[in-house]
């Protein structure tokens, strides 16, 4: 049976308990951030436009 994606699904238990799809990039992020001085994350504009609409 194939996951589901977790679209609109906020918390983490909820897609743990729901059986979505869920990529850990824990490992990733502790890379990017230990072989580098700098790191700079962007996030899409399409966030950015939305939490401005709910601040």
């Amino acid at each position: 049976m194939q996951k589901r994606l977790p679209i609109g699904i906020q918390t983490f238990s909820d897609i743990r308990e729901g059986n979505f799809l869920y990529v850990d990039k824990t490992a990733l992020v502790y890379k990017l951030v230990s072989e580098n001085k700098y790191v700079f994350l962007s996030r899409p504009w399409q966030m950015q436009h939305k939490k401005k609409q709910t601040d």
